[in-house]
């Protein structure tokens, strides 16, 4: 009998900590996702008007070339912002509930 409630408050804890880890990653998600939105707005608009604008880069980029700077700023900034907010959300929670 012991046992079985030493194994269910275990399988509370381990549930518990599930929900917390994935409600963690979701935040990072979102918050990535909306960190790209925003760099590949930053980064779109100087790189097209460059590209309308400066003989060299007009000469030298084309449609690939500014795809890649644009998609290269997006994913740098997606994967920082959800590693730094994963991490922070999981410090908060660690602090949290430490005894």
């Amino acid at each position: 009998m012991a046992k079985n409630v030493a194994q269910s408050a275990t399988l509370a804890s381990l549930d518990q900590k599930l929900a917390l880890a994935k409600r963690c990653s979701h935040e990072g998600v979102v918050a990535g996702a909306k960190a790209a939105i925003v760099a590949t707005i930053a980064t779109a608009i100087p790189t097209l008007a460059s590209v309308r604008m400066l003989p060299w880069a007009k000469a030298n980029l084309n449609h690939t070339a500014q795809a890649l700077i644009i998609s290269t700023a997006a994913g740098a900034a997606y994967f920082i912002v959800a590693d730094k907010t994963v991490l922070a959300t999981a410090r908060k929670n660690s602090f949290k509930h430490a005894p």
